[in-house]
This record gives structure tokens, sequence and C-alpha cells, in this order.
């Protein structure tokens, strides 16, 4: 549809805008389903409560529709639970509507100074990582350097940051060279995603041996970039699609080889699956989007056609409480990294389908950080209940942060589980083959 693609002239018109803005916040308001789903929908029905002018059913003011805007962080949630999205004939598309409000405030105004270094998670990367990661993980817990950061970025000097690694993920794959044999009977790329890479290597490292263990040979993209995920929530549409071209010529050669493309973390998932169609609108965006699996969903895909091993003589927790993030769910596929976890014996597997409130960029933010919290309670509560000796799970990084800064419990990726108890040990320095 011409109002959601980017590259169509409608897109950019600010009247059509301010039209379909009306519609839908009219459809909205009739309905309130999504009422405690997020900030934007309480404040958007106080705003219509507020008066008694008919009008107003039609046309909120531009400051509070501006302010529904900024607290929407694009959980998709009410996408998925909305009873008028496509292919009804209200069409209607809360999430895209609010990415393209921001895109047209970003071209009106300029990308905000905040969003723009939030916006490019592969600079700081490259800055951080490495031999410069024992500095600045230290200095980010420095009073004097967090206040600076949260004047000029936006970045709440509370929020507990991701430390970057001394070995990013791709320098360790990289020395692995031929001590890593695999008798391969399949071959797969890995998007590897800047989290990964810069900030939780082992992710990376226990997707590799799951995945060779699995006779599966790896193959890292080369020329990935970010995403474009942090660059569209700022309304930087320019960026993001350039991303998302320079993505797409990098998994190409591996989607017309017919490897699947598996995606470690399910906000990257997402925007190769759902928006790099759209934000390109070419075939190679959309040969590219059809091989994109999440991590989770091929494992569990290869456990259902019984391709995967169940033999797991390693570490299995009794108990497992697994967060399904709100981008893995907006992939409508159900909870596949559940479902693998379920095949560790002994374990009792809890799924909590509850927002994190972290959501990219927006819970980093001075503004949005109380509001963030807020909104994790009923997963954190539930997190909490977890004993002891139990393990939490998330297939989100940040996710994973959010619990660990609220609960003091460690986070893992279900693959790093699955790692552990197939008894494959870590190799973090990258001499040896991590098996």
């Amino acid at each position: 549809m011409a109002v959601y693609d980017p590259n169509a002239e409608l897109y950019w018109d600010s009247a059509d805008l301010e039209r379909e803005t009306d519609r839908i916040f009219d459809i909205c308001n009739g309905c309130r389903l999504c009422y405690n789903l997020c900030p934007s929908f309480p404040t958007m029905f106080d705003a219509f409560d507020a008066t008694d002018d008919p009008a107003a059913l039609t046309a909120l003011s531009p400051e509070v529709k501006e302010r529904v805007a900024d607290l929407c962080f694009q959980c998709k949630v009410c996408y998925d639970v909305c009873p008028y999205k496509p292919p009804h004939r209200f069409d209607l598309d809360f999430p895209r509507l609010i990415l393209r409000a921001r895109a047209q405030r970003a071209r009106r105004e300029g990308v905000r100074a905040e969003d723009r270094f939030l916006g490019d998670p592969d600079r700081m990367g490259r800055l951080a990582s490495g031999a410069a990661a024992p500095l600045a993980n230290w200095s980010v817990r420095l009073r004097p350097v967090r206040r600076v950061l949260e004047g000029v970025a936006g970045v709440d000097r509370r929020r507990r940051l991701p430390p970057y690694a001394r070995v990013t993920f791709r320098r360790w794959f990289g020395r692995r060279g031929e001590a890593a044999p695999v008798a391969a009977k399949a071959d797969a790329a890995l998007f590897v995603t800047c989290l990964v890479n810069y900030q939780h290597p082992e992710v990376g490292r226990a997707a590799v041996r799951v995945l060779e263990h699995n006779g599966v040979r790896v193959h890292p993209a080369d020329g990935e970039v970010c995403c474009g995920m942090p660059a569209l929530d700022g309304g930087d549409m320019a960026r993001a699609q350039a991303l998302a071209r320079r993505n797409v010529e990098a998994l190409l050669p591996a989607a017309r080889a017919g490897w699947p493309i598996l995606v470690p973390e399910p906000t990257c998932g997402y925007m190769l699956k759902k928006e790099y169609p759209l934000l390109l609108g070419t075939e190679e965006a959309r040969e590219v989007a059809a091989a994109t699996l999440d991590l989770g969903q091929y494992l569990a895909r290869r456990a259902k056609e019984g391709t995967l091993r169940t033999d797991f003589p390693g570490e299995v927790p009794a108990r497992i409480t697994y967060h399904v993030p709100c981008h893995l769910r907006a992939q409508n596929m159900g909870a596949p990294a559940a479902d693998l976890l379920a095949l560790l014996p002994g374990a009792q597997v809890e799924t909590v389908e509850r927002c994190s409130g972290m959501d990219g960029t927006w819970g980093m933010k001075r503004a949005y950080y109380d509001l963030s919290l807020e909104v994790a309670q009923k997963l954190l509560r539930k997190v909490e209940e977890t004993p002891p000796e139990g393990v939490v799970c998330s297939d989100c990084a940040l996710a994973g942060l959010q619990i660990e800064q609220a609960t003091e419990r460690q986070v893992r990726h279900p693959v790093e589980v699955l790692a552990r108890a197939y008894g494959l040990a870590d190799d973090g320095d990258g001499r040896g083959s991590g098996r």
C-alpha cells in the first residue's frame, strides 16, 4: 500500500499523512483493544476522553499526535492483535503509520541528535570493541561520562549498557581457520548482527557450535552491516534503506545458493523478513526475505524433521523461564526456541509472552527509561518467580539487558542453553574448534 511504501510519492505527502492518522486514530478510539499494550494508546484515548468536541474524534491536536508517535516503541504487538489489520478493509497498520510520521518529521526537521547516535551501532561497535573494550567498558561506569552521554546522546545515565567484547565474534571466527573441521551435510549463512558481533559474541559462538554439531557449515555474511532498525526507529529512512541495500547485496548470493539465512536476534530477523521488501521494493529484497529464518526457527524445523541431534549429555537446567521477544511474535511462527528447550530431558519450560519495554533504542533513552521499566513489570514478575537454580532465557539481548538490570538474574540466549546441554565447551579465544 502506497501510504506505507517509502518509495512512493504519497508516503511523503504530509496532508495525506494527516488524513490517514485521523482515520486510524478514530478506528483505534472506537476499538480500544490495545488500551494496555504500551503508553501510546492510553495517551491517545485520554486525549479523546478529555474533550466534548465532536471534531476531536477525527482530529486530535498535533502535540498529542506527536506524543503518541514518540511513545510507540515499535514492538508490533498491537498489529498482531488488531482485528482491522490487512486484509480487513480498514487496512490498519499502526506501527507503520508511526514510522511514516517519524520519517516525515525527520525529513522536515532533521534526524534528532540522539537518534543519529543510537541509529549507528556499527560505528560505536568498531570504536569500542577489540583492544578498546576494557577502556570503553570502564569509562561508561563513570558518572561524568554517563552525564555527558545522557546530555549528548539522550541515553539515560541509569541504563545499564551491554559491554563491548575484547574478541568480537568475527575476529573469533576468523581465528578458527581450519581448526574446526565439519562433516557438513548442509550450509547456512549467519547474519551475525551488531549485538552479537560486538557485545555478545558468546551467542554467536554457541550458534556455530550447535549448528556444526548438527552437520551445518556456517558462513557469516561478508559485508554485513546493521539491520537498520535503529535508524528506522529515529525516522532516518534514507539510512535504513541504504543499510538494507547493503545487506541484501551481502546476503543475496546465499539466498540464491539455496542456503537459509539464520538470524540469532529477533529484531534483525524481523527487519530482513518483513521490512526489507517494503523498504526497497525489489525482487532481490524479497528473495533474501524468503530465505531468512530465525535461528531457533531453523533448529526447531530440523527437530521436527528428525535431523536435529537430541542427545544431551551436558548441563540441563531443571527449570527454564523463556521470554518470547515481541519481534519474534511479530514473525508469526510461535515460539520455536521454547519447543527446542522442551526437548531437553527433565527441563520444565515456562514461556512468558510479555514485552520487555526495551524494543531497540526506545528503552535506552532518558525520556522513556522509567516508562520502559513500567512496561516490563509483568515480565519481570515472572522472572522473579524463577527459582535460583533455574535459567532465564531470551533470544533478544536488549530484553535480556532489561531483565538483568531489574532482577540481577543472568539471561542466556536459548542457543547457549542448547550448546551447554550438548556438552559443547565454549572456546572464546578462537584457537580451537569450540566443540
